[in-house]
């Protein structure tokens, strides 16, 4: 025995290298899987009691995977590379395929989540469950309970098998070797989907967000910004899709005299804050806690520079223009045009913004008027930077730009007269038409406009 001891000591210190280099391609095999290093940041998304039912009841997501696991677990330690790797094909801002899944954890040793864990019948580590966001923020689980949204994965234990159980709940082919940014979610032909109205929701709460924290690093409320600025605020409190976003933006309202008093700011003044010492956006956010996010699902393009923010903003527009009454069209249109023309940071698509503006001469009476002006604006616009995309070559080139509707998603849309402009044959729309193919759109309960997918 003791020679034994000696030969593993010795053997210990003469090997020293070599299992250094044990321990390093043990690393590099973790970091492969998706756990540790700079590379690989956890993206699962970490719940407890206090978040679990509002983050989930919150994710644009057509389903969830929840995992039960508790830290001092050996066994869970080892699998959270396996669901890591399986978690970056759907959350974060590199997902793949971002909206398809929503990946989440919750440490059942933390005794703030012992009820949580209870809830779900949790009864070994790690347990996972699978269904519909909502039906985990209002439901539970319970064992051989008939016909329940929610169901136990009983077959996950390495990333392969997970990956390989979720393609079988929704038929598709989901693979590690996927292209990043392929993103299929913003190819699916079907508008009316309703998943597709929740993740252009999703990315609209993230474009408001964008658009506020632009506002304040560019310290852009001013004396002569401030009214436009609320007259914008009060539009969203009214009309804003997400009811999260609403309730942010009157919470701002509310504060807004104690946060930039109109007796302060000069034309060439930053905003003060007199009554706290935080930043502003630390304290009041327009859309929750929660949001920014950092990426984007509906309007995410295939280029990190492409669609994101203008197409979250293009969707906003769309929306307002639907949601407001024929007697608020006029008032929303102006205070649209005012917001573009004070706070948005490109100067050349706040220029031409601006000039559409003002070649409006007559009030807009009807929902139907300020909805069609913000289509054919939106159409103009995507007229102008496909000439300059095709000339300069910086479009997406996944999604170019295109007028919408096609004459293959709505050929009633289109006159059967062409216009010769500029030397080139112009397809004309038929307003009434296309009119009557943006109300087929229109979902109900959010009455938000979703456009083709190469539209924003």
């Amino acid at each position: 025995m003791l020679l034994l001891l000696l030969f593993l000591l010795s053997s210990s210190v003469s090997t020293g290298a070599a299992a250094a280099s044990f321990v390093g391609s043990r690393r590099a095999i973790l970091r492969s899987l998706g756990d540790g290093g700079p590379d690989h940041p956890d993206v699962a998304v970490d719940l407890n009691n206090s978040n679990f039912d509002r983050v989930l009841s919150a994710s644009p997501a057509s389903f969830a995977v929840v995992e039960f696991f508790a830290h001092w677990c050996p066994a869970c330690r080892n699998y959270k590379p396996h669901y890591e790797k399986v978690a970056r094909l759907f959350n974060g801002p590199d997902a793949v395929h971002p909206g398809n899944v929503f990946m989440t954890r919750v440490d059942c040793a933390e005794k703030m989540n012992t009820k949580l864990c209870d809830r779900f019948s949790v009864s070994y580590f790690p347990m996972l469950f699978w269904g519909p966001p909502s039906k985990f923020a209002s439901g539970r689980w319970v064992p051989k309970q008939e016909n329940s949204e929610i169901q136990n994965i009983d077959d996950g234990r390495t990333a392969e098998r997970l990956l390989n159980w979720i393609n079988k709940k929704l038929g598709s082919s989901f693979s590690f070797d996927d292209e990043k940014y392929e993103n299929e979610n913003v190819a699916q032909s079907n508008a009316s989907d309703v998943g597709q109205v929740a993740r252009a929701i999703y990315d609209v709460e993230e474009a408001i967000a964008n658009a506020f924290d632009i506002i304040l690093d560019h310290k852009m409320i001013k004396s002569e910004t401030r009214a436009p600025l609320i007259k914008f605020f009060q539009l969203l409190v009214a009309h804003h899709p997400s009811k999260r976003c609403r309730q942010g933006t009157a919470e701002i309202l509310v504060n807004f005299d104690e946060l930039w008093p109109s007796g302060v700011l000069s034309s060439n003044s930053e905003f003060t804050v007199i009554s706290q010492d935080k930043d502003p956006r630390k304290s009041f956010q327009i859309c929750g806690k929660e949001v920014p996010r950092g990426y984007w699902i509906f309007c995410r393009g295939s280029r990190n520079d492409t669609r994101g923010l203008s197409c979250g903003l293009w969707v906003l527009l769309h929306s307002l223009s639907v949601r407001v009454s024929d007697g608020e069209s006029h008032s929303a249109f102006v205070v649209i045009c005012d917001f573009i023309h004070n706070f948005f940071v490109c100067d050349d698509c706040r220029r031409h913004f601006y000039e559409m503006c003002s070649r409006v001469s007559n009030p807009m009476n009807t929902t139907r008027e300020f909805a069609l002006w913000v289509w054919s604006t939106h159409n103009s616009v995507n007229e102008r930077l496909m000439r300059e995309e095709n000339d300069l070559g910086t479009g997406d080139p996944k999604f170019p730009k295109m007028i919408w509707p096609s004459r293959q998603l709505c050929p009633s849309c289109y006159l059967s007269q062409s216009k010769k402009i500029n030397g080139t044959i112009r397809n004309r729309l038929e307003e009434g038409r296309s009119f009557q193919f943006l109300g087929q759109l229109l979902w109900e309960d959010t009455r938000i406009i979703i456009q083709g997918h190469h539209y924003t």
